[in-house]
């Protein structure tokens, strides 16, 4: 097995890992912030008034996609899901793009390698097989 063989499953390991942690800090804070994650949504999807409830079941449905991203389960499902939510919450802070220096918003440029991040992961998704649950029956 070459040096290249040897070196993707690990750095797809490594994608896959910090990916979830920090989409995992996201989730954790509609369920311990409901507030905050709904201010969020209403500043930049334009969604307001939303419920504790409604951000919780959010919550949970997000908690559901990132365990199987994490356990490699569903790949195309769960890969791409967490591409689209990523997707998303980059694009919507297009805005935080146009003044840069103002405030924090710095920070969001972060969001571009992360974003690059989960378009390499799902492209390479049947290369990442690396402490993942491989199961015939699954939709890779």
């Amino acid at each position: 097995m070459s040096h290249q063989n040897k070196s993707l499953p690990i750095a797809l390991l490594g994608l896959r890992v910090s990916i979830f942690l920090v989409m995992f800090m996201w989730t954790i804070d509609k369920f311990i912030n409901p507030g905050h994650a709904a201010k969020i949504y209403e500043h930049f999807y334009f969604i307001a008034g939303l419920e504790d409830s409604v951000i919780l079941m959010l919550g949970a449905v997000e908690l559901i996609i990132l365990s199987a991203f994490l356990a490699g389960l569903y790949k195309k499902f769960s890969y791409g899901s967490v591409l689209a939510i990523h997707a998303v919450s980059t694009l919507s802070s297009f805005k935080q793009y146009l003044s840069p220096f103002e405030g924090p918003h710095l920070l969001f440029f972060a969001a571009w390698p992360m974003l690059a991040a989960c378009v390499a992961l799902f492209l390479l998704r049947d290369e990442d097989v690396m402490l993942t649950f491989r199961k015939s029956i699954q939709n890779n």
